[in-house]
């Protein structure tokens, strides 16, 4: 199959080079779910599929927690704040089903799609029965809900880069971690051994599918001890596999470690050994001058996600000054208040603009960066987001005609264009979106269907303020 590109944002000379841009009338060649021909400057022929605007690569939404799509529009009674929205997470969270949850998910990856997203990174922490007991290997066995996820995401068109949770504490307070809550059970393993042998079975269970791949996350040091977090990186190393963590959302959670420790929360992955290029940290919003410099000097990555850290009232990460540091940055949608990596890339560049004073610290060509090649590598697909040979066929296409787009330099879309202006998707190599529809049809149904039917499990209506 071949694609000719109206225009495309092929990579630049790479080792202090020229940065990627915009490069006219170019067709790309696909064999197997990968790229096997540039060809830049060629007129179409009857054998292409056209794509017009600007193709850019495969975006990677590097941090979602599918099921919080189902709060969006429902969390803001009475002002509310991270913590009251919290309370509506875990009520919904408690409603899920293996089968629930596959069709939700499905529609949230669909809604991704639509927006550019062909990667995504779902931490993972809903893994067992509502009373903490794993599923039988009558209703799918204990890893369930992550094949649920698998086969949402296969439905949808997107790779899964899975970020299994270890989730083992119900916070932290000055005398240490306190044990699960309730509605906390199902997140739980009991320890990281545990944790460890259901996560080796689903690993072995899909070795063989080049759609997904199976990572790692500590949910936070508020969850997993300091001990913990050694083991835990450990396995990490030993496998290969990516190792994400919430870090510095809140406050709170710095209060808490200094607390119980006397050290930050970036310390204390540190000395657990959890930092380095193969952890990604997520939010990092408030950080000290040495939190700063311990994850640059390691080249640990981190993922903001502006639109939630704006929404939950988290605050501003301090983007440049990690990313001159020596932190890879990728951006995530998180809690899905929109599905959109563009406008998560570009809010980056506003944020800083917002604590500095200062335009331009992000050049549009690091905002695709942010949203392409960056983001899959913290999933574990280094060799993904370029459109070059080798690399696998992951295309977006996004117009330059649509009101928001019109007249517009295209070198500068990712300062523009959003979800709402992606025409066509690719994903390795199979066409998932066309003309602006998903080829699993209605998209927004979807959406309705599976969150009207969670909250209506779950019992609560979070508009009418019993979040408070």
């Amino acid at each position: 199959m071949s694609f000719w590109c109206e225009r495309a944002w092929l990579p630049g000379g790479g080792d202090g080079g020229a940065p990627g841009g915009v490069v006219e009338a170019v067709r790309v060649e696909v064999g197997r779910g990968r790229i096997v021909g540039v060809e830049p400057g060629v007129p179409a022929s009857s054998g292409d599929v056209r794509l017009g605007g600007v193709v850019l690569p495969g975006l990677a939404n590097a941090h979602s927690h599918a099921f919080h799509r189902a709060l969006r529009g429902r969390t803001h009674a009475d002002g509310g704040s991270f913590w009251t929205w919290r309370e509506g997470m875990y009520a919904l969270a408690t409603a899920l089903t293996p089968e629930l949850y596959r069709r939700l998910a499905r529609a949230v990856y669909a809604e991704m799609a639509l927006g550019g997203t062909t990667a995504v990174g779902e931490f993972h922490y809903v893994h067992h029965r509502a009373d903490g007991t794993p599923y039988p290997a009558s209703e799918g066995g204990p890893n369930a809900m992550g094949e649920a996820l698998r086969s949402a995401a296969r439905d949808a068109g997107v790779h899964l880069t899975l970020l299994d949770t270890c989730y083992l504490h119900g916070g932290l307070g000055p005398g240490g971690h306190a044990p699960l809550a309730p509605e906390q059970l199902r997140f739980g393993d009991g320890t990281v051994a545990a944790w460890a042998r259901r996560v080796d079975v689903l690993r072995a269970a899909w070795a063989d599918d080049d759609r997904v791949l199976v990572g790692a996350a500590a949910h936070s040091v508020r969850a997993v001890a300091p001990p913990e977090l050694a083991e835990l990186a450990r396995w990490a190393r030993q496998t290969g596999a990516p190792l994400h963590v919430h870090l510095s959302e809140q406050p709170g959670e710095n209060e808490a470690a200094v607390g119980a420790f006397g050290v930050t929360p970036t310390r204390l992955l540190h000395d657990a050994g959890a930092l380095g290029p193969g952890t990604t940290v997520v939010h990092a919003v408030h950080l000290t001058d040495d939190d700063v410099t311990l994850l640059g000097a390691s080249g640990t990555g981190v993922c903001l996600c502006p639109t939630t850290e704006r929404d939950l009232a988290d605050g501003i990460a301090p983007g440049l000054r990690l990313l001159r540091s020596g932190s890879p940055l990728s951006v995530g949608t998180d809690q899905h208040v929109g599905a959109d990596v563009l406008a998560e890339a570009r809010g980056v560049e506003e944020h800083e603009r917002l604590a500095t004073g200062r335009r331009g610290s992000f050049p549009p060509a690091t905002l695709i960066e942010l949203a392409t090649s960056a983001g899959h590598a913290a999933l574990g697909r280094p060799d993904a987001g370029r459109i070059a040979v080798g690399a696998p066929a992951d295309l977006v296409a996004v117009r330059l005609d649509t009101v928001r787009t019109a007249g517009i330099e295209p070198a500068q879309v990712a300062l523009v264009a959003g979800a709402g202006d992606v025409s066509d998707v690719v994903a390795g190599g199979e066409i998932v979106v066309r003309d602006g529809e998903h080829r699993a049809g209605d998209v927004g149904r979807m959406l309705a269907d599976a969150i009207e039917e969670a909250w209506a499990v779950a019992g609560r209506d979070l508009t009418q303020g019993s979040e408070a």
